[in-house]
């Protein structure tokens, strides 16, 4: 047997399916606009309004106004104390009169079944694109309804263009100052980086590396501290991945400027606090836990690694780590000097030969001359006569 499907059932059927709602809702909708539209016109109400239509369902118990609506055939009876009241061409007039308010409350049952459907969204990732702007908030399609990245919720140095796809964290679900309900995602959460690590490592995903923490400075740099229960298993190793191929695909989805430093937690609060401040090297630690301060002793050289950037890996270290980090400078020992020795006394210059590159032969060492003593002269031979 074939059914032949009336006009208002297949109309019915489409507008739910369009909307991403039940067919119920939509015939919930009708019925109130069809009531508030009968006590406009029959002396029970002044002017039709979206208050008055949500209200529509505790008045029938009120006024005892009920409407009863045929799925199939689209008929529509109103009935008081079970009485049919209906005027005549009713039908059409209520349709003319309440087609604003049903497509209103059409448009509220979408947005209330939108609203469920990402209320258990919350806290999970989902990739977006930028479709326009408000002010210096971005507003992303997010798949069945609209999402937008306040500006606290920006990597400052991300420069957001039309079109533009992103993985975007989905925050919270709030109403703003008219009652409307807004899906507030971010790019600046810790718990994006958390989420991308989930996906890019299975161990992760398997609760077989666990994340403790994860601080973060957005555009700058990320620490996240990771452990395992379970013996074997290398925790650093399994989110760095291969040649660093996990931790690159999550850099790459932060904008690839981003820093992230992977740290194994550790009971040991000194040695926590020592992973924390990697890449610096430290030399020692001293801790006072009642405080939650320690005092953190680097060589001159690794100072300016241990703070960071404006401080920011000392500021990351201390979130992470729950104490409040103090960086010394372990001033470098110089050598002594050893006592110069005297110089010694030059020996006399010797006697050079004539000319250049004659041999120098010591002279030997002659008689001193008295002042007295004349020079032995020899005595002139006798002339010969």
């Amino acid at each position: 047997m074939t059914v032949i499907k009336s006009e208002f059932f297949l109309a019915l059927n489409q507008v739910a399916t369009e909307r991403g709602i039940s067919s119920d809702e939509v015939l919930d909708s009708i019925k109130a606009a069809v009531l508030a539209a009968y006590r406009k016109d029959y002396g029970k109400g002044d002017e039709i309004n979206i208050g008055e239509v949500l209200a529509a369902a505790a008045e029938e118990q009120n006024d005892g106004l009920e409407v009863k609506l045929n799925p199939d055939t689209g008929e529509m009876h109103i009935f008081e104390e079970k009485k049919d009241i209906t005027p005549p061409g009713f039908g059409r007039i209520a349709a003319q009169t309440a087609r604003q308010v049903i497509l209103q409350q059409i448009r509220e049952a979408e947005k209330k079944t939108i609203v469920r459907h990402y209320t258990g969204q919350v806290g999970s990732i989902i990739k977006g694109r930028v479709i326009r702007f408000e002010g210096r908030n971005v507003l992303f399609d997010i798949g069945k309804a609209e999402g937008v990245l306040p500006v606290e919720e920006q990597i400052r140095s991300e420069d957001y263009r039309l079109n533009d796809t992103y993985v975007v964290y989905i925050q919270e679900i709030k109403e703003d100052n008219f009652g409307n309900s807004r899906i507030v995602i971010s790019r600046a959460h810790p718990n994006l980086v958390q989420q991308l690590f989930s996906k890019e490592v299975p161990e992760i995903a398997s609760n077989t590396v666990k994340v403790f923490k994860v601080e973060r400075d957005p555009g700058e740099r990320t620490k996240i501290a990771v452990h395992s229960d379970q013996p074997g298993v290398d925790p650093v190793g399994a989110c760095v991945g291969q040649k660093g191929v996990r931790v690159k695909s999550v850099t790459d989805e932060l904008g690839g400027n981003e820093k992230i430093d992977i740290i194994q937690y550790n009971e040991d609060d000194s040695m926590f606090i020592r992973e924390a401040l990697s890449p610096a090297t430290v030399e020692a630690i001293e801790i006072d836990k009642e405080k939650k301060r320690a005092k953190v002793f680097v060589s001159e050289d690794q100072a300016p690694l241990a703070i960071g950037k404006s401080g920011v890996n000392v500021n990351l270290a201390s979130k992470l780590t729950g104490y409040e980090i103090d960086i010394v400078q372990i001033q470098a020992e110089k050598p002594k000097e050893e006592p110069k020795a005297e110089p010694e006394e030059a020996p006399a210059e010797e006697e050079k030969g004539e000319g250049e590159g004659d041999t120098v032969t010591p002279s030997q060492p002659q008689d001193p001359v008295q002042a007295d003593d004349k020079p032995a002269v020899d005595e002139p031979e006798e002339n010969e006569k």
